[in-house]
């Protein structure tokens, strides 16, 4: 039955009802008893706990420490619109998963809360607050929600899971979404609440109505509150368990696979009049096989396009004599992505110009990775040896201004090798492809490297085809090359991607060995 089915015809349709234009659903109520009888029982099973429960349980442990007494609200998000009435695959927001251990797609509009326990119960269970998943679970069949919403209805979207199943999965306690204003409302005044408030709106608006009805501070007077909690959240995922790391080395090796069915896809790029979108296709369908998708829109661009750095329009050309740089990465099903990339002769080997660009960027990641490993190293300096790297080899090039020393560019009131290489060396990595973005300066930047940071490697020079301060031979030619870092127990350094072929030499095999 559609909402305008029993619309007085002489009354205006609101445009919001004209999305059911389209169709007629049958409202008779031999229908509804009809469709909902004759179903025999649910032959799956009970879920089994998840691998990811307990480290999501310790993940949980770690907020709570950093806010006891306060309720804390982790929404996974809102379906996003696409166009019309049709959505966007979900993907729950990186805290969420990571407090939750869910990856799928099971939980849109929840929200995980962490109740603060008393005096009496933590002592008796060892812990600061209790967990529940707030969510809307499947209703029976004989339910109109069943066969005609089309956002949760079984046979729209498949069976939702009920509370008892969703309590097996995670772990965690479930109650019914319906719950949630009477549970973010009690015992507020004596006890604070912080939500993680761009998750989503709705649910943020119920914390928000819980304390104006409080008198607790809400509105810009609450942002403050709400931010910390959204800068801890980041923090904590800094340095990665044992699970997540198993997690990146999956991601890293999946990403492999969608690099090699990149180059195998080359010789029908070279045909195609959108060969870069040839080369973009091949790796999405890898990242769909072997995960959840894309850690990231992936960058497939052909010469001159290598240099614009964002370029995720891949629609142009692939060229034989020019590089192709792509930046991809695959999301497995727990969301924690890779972050690789290579640069690569279309036709298969680089030409002298090509090399002497590419060996220089090798180099910048290689001394980069060097200081990574060495005693006391700080995130920032990392980018600071690379670009030293750089510096060096632009100015033996000839190319920095007249006059201008290695030392002047490397200074702040110089940096001039940066026309070349405008963007960071590393960024942490793991959830998000940029991720712990809202983690404090010094716990990012400024912080001394600890075993279980994840993060990458990336340095490249881009030579624009317009650019007249660069020798001819060397314009339109981009390279940058990624790796994915990972800090080890004893502090030194382990290239996640080392066998994703990287120097110019096994570059050039790999190729050769994949095109037969």
């Amino acid at each position: 039955m559609s909402k305008t089915d029993d619309r007085d015809p002489q009354e205006p349709q609101l445009n919001s009802d004209r999305v059911n234009n389209r169709s007629r659903r049958p409202s008779s109520k031999a229908f509804k008893e009809f469709i909902g009888s004759h179903w025999g029982p649910r032959t799956n099973p009970m879920p089994k706990l998840q691998e990811s429960a307990p480290w999501a349980h310790k993940h949980r442990l770690a907020i709570s420490e950093l806010f006891k007494g306060e309720r804390l609200v982790i929404p996974a998000g809102q379906l996003v619109r696409r166009n019309n009435d049709n959505d966007y695959r979900f993907r729950p927001h990186s805290a969420f998963a990571h407090l939750s251990g869910l990856g799928q797609d099971l939980e849109p509009d929840t929200a995980l809360v962490l109740h603060p326990l008393t005096q009496a119960e933590m002592e008796e269970s060892g812990e600061t607050h209790v967990a529940y998943l707030y969510f809307k679970p499947r209703t029976s069949r004989g339910s109109e929600e069943f066969y005609a919403d089309s956002r949760y209805g079984e046979l729209w979207v498949g069976a939702r899971p009920s509370l008892e199943e969703m309590e097996a999965l995670t772990g965690i306690r479930c109650a019914h979404i319906d719950t949630l204003p009477d549970a973010l409302a009690k015992d507020l005044g004596t006890v604070q609440i912080r939500v993680l408030r761009d998750a989503d709106v709705a649910i943020t608006a119920l914390v928000e109505t819980a304390r104006q009805q409080a008198g607790l501070p809400y509105g810009e007077d609450s942002q403050a509150a709400d931010d910390r909690l959204e800068e801890a959240l980041s923090e904590i995922r800094l340095c990665k368990d044992e699970w997540e790391i198993s997690q990146m080395r999956l991601a890293v090796d999946a990403t492999k696979a969608g690099f090699e069915e990149m180059i195998r896809a080359i010789p029908r790029a070279i045909e195609h009049h959108r060969g870069e979108r040839v080369i973009e296709g091949a790796f999405g369908a890898k990242a769909r096989e072997y995960g959840n998708g894309l850690g990231y829109e992936t960058i497939a661009a052909n010469g001159e396009h290598g240099t614009t750095l964002h370029w995720i329009g891949n629609d142009g050309r692939v060229v034989p004599g020019d590089v192709i740089l792509i930046d991809a990465g695959v999301e497995v099903d727990s969301l924690y992505t890779a972050d690789i990339t290579r640069t690569l002769p279309v036709n298969g080997r680089f030409s002298e110009a090509q090399a002497k660009v590419y060996q220089a960027v090798l180099d910048a990641a290689d001394a980069a990775f060097e200081r990574a490993s060495e005693p006391g190293c700080i995130f920032g300096d990392v980018h600071d040896r690379a670009m030293e790297v750089l510096a060096d080899r632009l100015h033996s090039w000839g190319l920095l201004p007249e006059g201008v020393s290695v030392a002047d560019t490397l200074a702040p009131e110089g940096q001039y090798h940066r026309r070349w290489m405008v963007h960071g060396t590393c960024h942490h990595l793991g959830l998000d492809v940029h991720d712990c973005a809202q983690a404090s300066a010094d716990m990012y930047l400024g912080a001394k490297l600890q075993p279980g940071m994840c993060f990458t490697i990336e340095p490249g020079l881009y030579f624009r085809t317009d650019d007249m301060a660069v020798p001819e031979e060397l314009r339109g030619i981009a390279v940058r090359i990624e790796d994915d870092i990972l800090v080890g127990p004893d502090g030194v350094c382990e290239r996640l991607s080392e066998h994703i072929p990287r120097t110019i030499e096994d570059v050039e095999a790999w190729m050769a060995e994949l095109l037969g």
